[in-house]
Order: structure tokens, then sequence, then C-alpha cells
């Protein structure tokens, strides 16, 4: 299982990675797609959207299931990839090169509290 040691995750299998222009960029685990299977639909947040931790603002759905995406923590939405809905077959690939979107975090400092590698492993079993 891939869950690399610089980022922070999700016990909802987000990962958060800090940018140096101070954005947080967020995708799914390779956890997550590993159990969602092939993805056919990836539905992303609008740029500009406010969002508050824990709300679902993304969309991830196989042939298997749909699942939400969750704000790991609040901001406003500045990025999205449009690579990832014209090819959901993406995050498959690499979990985490193809990630979803980037926000600015109101609280920078509320990435912190998420799990580490070590604490992300313990939820998912591994």
């Amino acid at each position: 299982m891939n869950i690399p040691a610089d980022l922070r995750y999700t016990s909802s299998h987000e990962w958060l990675r800090r940018e140096t222009d101070g954005s947080i960029t967020v995708g799914i685990t390779d956890h997550a797609q590993g159990q969602l299977g092939d993805l056919v639909f990836v539905e992303l947040p609008a740029v500009g959207r406010k969002l508050g931790a824990g709300e679902a603002c993304a969309v991830v759905e196989s042939v298997k299931a749909a699942s939400d995406v969750y704000a790991p923590i609040g901001g406003t939405v500045v990025a999205t990839n449009e690579a990832v809905p014209a090819a959901p077959e993406k995050v498959n690939e690499d979990a985490y090169a193809a990630w979803l979107f980037r926000l600015r975090p109101d609280d920078p400092a509320a990435m912190d509290a998420l799990l580490d590698a070590r604490g992300y492993q313990a939820v998912i079993g591994e």
C-alpha cells in the first residue's frame, strides 16, 4: 500500500499536501481508489467555492460505487485538476499525482491536526 510519509490524511481517505504558495492540494488516497475500483466519473468543486471542514465537495464514481470527497479543512477552492474529469482513470494509475483540487485554507494550522502516514495506516488496518 502506498502511503507517502510527507502527506497528511483523513479517516475519510483524502490526502493533503502543503504547497509552497500556502495552498493545500487534496486528492483521494491509493487505498480509496483501490477500494472503489476503476473510476469512470469525477465531479470537482467550483473554483471560488467556500468549503467548511468535512463538507462533501466532490464525487468520484467507479463501476462499483459512487463516493463523496470531503473538504479535509475549511478554505476556498483556488484550482481544480481538469485532467481528472476528462480521464478519471488517472486516479487509479497514481492517486497521489492525480490531485483533485487546491484550496486556500482558512486556518493553515488545521492541517497539522490531521493524520500522518502512520496514523492513516492504523485507520486502514495496514
